[in-house]
């Protein structure tokens, strides 16, 4: 059984019913990211609006740039920040971030960057930009499959993809050295050695 193009009910395309999802999940995440008190949970949300993002570049037809998406923001950026903070944290810190002395900058930057959206927005021809739409048909658009970036990284540079994969490991393992090192406590003198 095949679904019809269109929602029975609703009346738009499943392809579109997809993009609202992602798209509120997305902003709903980035909100989250901005609001929330605890570090932490600002991580995982941001890790669900780069996934959100992803899903929305896949909509966009291009699978290739979505699965960079995947690997480099939630795979490493992400991660990475996640890590750096539950490794520097201490228990001494306090536990909500205060931003009150940027608010009014942050403001007017937002209201700012709100316009040069919605003139950019009201400035498109998006007739033009429907035309070209391309939908999911089990294959990406000739081109656009990423077979020619794989070659050339695992084929022609993978030394250099080695390297610097032991160079982020080696970052990471230090990291993780530098925060867990024994600090001493203020009430004990330092030993001399």
């Amino acid at each position: 059984m095949t679904l019809p193009e269109t929602i029975p009910l609703l009346g738009i395309g499943w392809d579109d019913l997809l993009f609202l999802a992602l798209a509120g999940v997305m902003l709903g995440s980035a909100l989250l990211v901005v609001t929330l008190r605890d570090i932490i949970r600002c991580g995982l949300a941001m890790i669900v609006s780069f996934g959100a993002l992803a899903g929305l570049y896949v909509l966009a037809g291009a699978p290739f740039v979505a699965g960079a998406q995947v690997l480099v923001y939630i795979g490493a950026i992400s991660v990475l920040i996640l890590f750096a903070i539950m490794l520097t944290q201490t228990k001494d810190a306090p536990s909500g971030l205060v931003f009150q002395t940027q608010a009014i900058p942050a403001g007017i930057a937002a209201i700012v960057l709100a316009l040069i959206l919605a003139i950019t927005v009201t400035a498109t021809d998006w007739s033009a930009a429907a035309s070209r739409k391309w939908t999911w048909t089990g294959k990406p658009p000739e081109g656009q499959d990423g077979l020619g970036v794989a070659e050339a990284l695992f084929r022609d540079y993978v030394l250099p993809f080695e390297v610097v994969s032991v160079l982020l490991l080696a970052a990471v393992i230090g990291g993780v050295f530098v925060a867990k090192r024994e600090r001493p406590r203020v009430d004990e003198p330092e030993e001399r050695g």
